[in-house]
């Protein structure tokens, strides 16, 4: 965890300090997408070489899609009462 949170840390510095350099952030915007879609894949084949979670994929599947469900749900109250009480203006 440790090692996480220095990671996090120098790039937050790093960031900060090239942050009025336009050419490096933007030649960094694709890095990070390249760098999400090879992670994704990597977790793709995590996942199918697993054979329990392919054996309990049925079970797993209801349970990730009532977890998803529950959380974009969640959000979307909880954002539109944090609007309504915060952003509305009053007429």
């Amino acid at each position: 965890m440790i090692t996480v949170l220095t990671l996090m840390t120098i790039g937050i510095v790093l960031g900060f300090a090239i942050q009025n350099k336009s050419k490096i952030v933007k030649s960094i915007d694709p890095m990070i997408n390249i760098a999400i879609y090879v992670l994704l894949f990597l977790l793709g084949i995590s996942v199918g070489v697993n054979e329990t979670i392919i054996s309990n994929l049925d079970t797993l599947g209801a349970q990730a899609l009532l977890l998803t469900f529950g959380g974009v749900m969640g959000s979307v109250v909880l954002a539109f009462f944090t609007y309504k009480f915060f952003f509305k203006t009053k007429k």
